[in-house]
């Protein structure tokens, strides 16, 4: 089975300060559905937003999208969306101590680190928006209040179109990393068989989890810097960094990904 995951903004999505290639998109969904590629999107966006990002730049619909950071599962078929059965029962199970109001209390109050509208968050995620030229000392002040409490992770990623620092609270077994690795096994697939691509802060947890993993060439510095320090300690991984110059394609968004599906043989 050729399973191909993709993170959404700047990734697939062209929507970066980057010039994209014109009819990238379209040949992405040609080569998807003409070799059968199981497709899976796996993004912050929630499913009011991941359905915009289909209606404004045309992608076509994924197999199964990983939303909210990791912490939804749904399927998409011919009665539309569904949600993915157990996903929510395993969370809980496999992190019991897991606590959004709990998270929302204990960070109450810190300077620089405001709540994010009620769409962001959820069950299985807190969320934040962070004064980005003071995140140190926020996210020390954050771990002093939160961190290992809650059976969480904490995420904390760079939003470069706004400007804004965003910062995620997730039970450790709702990420992006864990909800592909969820899904690699319910397939009965291993997960170096499982092409990921992405660009930001939040990928870099399934970028050096063991699936191939692929680098679209607008990746950020800081997630470029960090997947080659894991490549350091753990050569045995396989990451992807698009260079563009391929197929007349430049490397950036979309044509990153398409890119990295041929390099692993997906295409």
């Amino acid at each position: 089975m050729r399973i191909l995951a993709t993170d959404l903004d700047r990734t697939l999505l062209p929507n970066g300060s980057w010039p994209p290639d014109a009819g990238a998109i379209d040949l992405f969904n040609k080569l998807t559905q003409t070799h059968a590629v199981l497709l899976v999107y796996v993004t912050g966006r929630n499913l009011d937003l991941t359905e915009k990002a289909i209606r404004e730049f045309g992608i076509r619909y994924p197999n199964v999208l990983i939303g909210d950071v990791g912490t939804s599962i749904r399927k998409y078929g011919q009665d539309g969306w569904t949600s993915y059965n157990g996903w929510d029962t395993h969370v809980k199970k496999a992190s019991p101590r897991w606590d959004a109001d709990g998270v929302r209390r204990a960070v109450t109050g810190i300077d620089g680190l405001t709540e994010q509208e009620g769409e962001h968050c959820g069950l299985f995620k807190q969320s934040y928006y962070v004064d980005h030229d003071r995140n140190e000392a926020i996210l020390k002040a954050v771990d002093d209040r939160v961190k290992g409490r809650f059976d969480e992770v904490i995420v904390y990623s760079f939003d470069s179109q706004t400007g804004k620092g965003l910062l995620d609270f997730l039970p450790h077994s709702a990420t992006k990393q864990t909800a592909l690795e969820y899904i690699a096994d319910e397939l009965g697939e291993n997960k170096s068989d499982v092409v990921f691509c992405g660009d930001s802060g939040n990928d870099v947890f399934p970028l050096t989890a063991g699936f191939s993993g692929v680098l679209v060439r607008n990746a950020d510095e800081q997630l470029v810097a960090g997947v080659r320090q894991a490549l350091q300690a753990h050569p045995e991984l396989k990451v992807y960094f698009a260079k563009g110059d391929f197929q007349g394609l430049s490397g950036f968004y979309t044509s990153g990904v398409i890119e990295g599906a041929y390099h692993y043989g997906i295409f």
